[in-house]
């Protein structure tokens, strides 16, 4: 009973220290308010089911990622038979206090229109690299070599560019 017990204080510990990164996942990965809070909810489940197996072969971030991705692109395509709808009373405005952040967020938000525009793959790996997570362990949370990080990389950055220009 008291080993379960730390396991759980343990996971709870883990949970806290890298909630940033299941957020950040789930923003990624879902749109709508309610659904990133059950993605991130489903995250959860599934790094606790996983917990009792982790090994430390690989760094704790890598494993939380390869779990997050894994776990936020099958919920992608469960749902991706079902359409979308939006509710405006649910529609976040901001009014800009000056050009200057106005200019930011508008190019903030352009850069967050096309990273939706791409694949579930591609945004996994355009997530960890804006994340400054090192080529190395994209390879290994995605499980491709280093070599096919790059080489997507660029390919992703070159999408990017031209979706942005359009």
């Amino acid at each position: 009973m008291m080993e379960k017990r730390n396991t759980e204080k343990d996971f709870v510990k883990l949970i806290n220290e890298h909630q940033g990164l299941i957020h950040k996942v789930s923003f990624i990965y879902e749109r709508n308010d309610e659904n990133r809070k059950d993605l991130f909810q489903e995250i959860v489940l599934q790094l606790w089911r996983a917990f009792p197996s982790f090994k430390g072969q690989a760094k704790i971030t890598t494993w939380i990622y390869r779990i997050a991705l894994n776990t936020a692109i099958s919920s992608i395509r469960k749902t991706s038979r079902t359409p979308e709808s939006t509710d405006l009373d649910n529609q976040k405005f901001q009014i800009a206090d000056d050009n200057e952040s106005a200019s930011r967020r508008e190019q903030f938000q352009m850069l967050e229109n096309a990273i939706n525009q791409l694949s579930e793959i591609e945004k996994a790996m355009i997530m960890l690299y804006l994340d400054e997570i090192p080529y190395e362990e994209i390879a290994e949370t995605l499980g491709i070599t280093q070599n096919n990080v790059r080489v997507k990389m660029n390919r992703i950055r070159e999408k990017l560019k031209k979706i942005m220009k359009a």
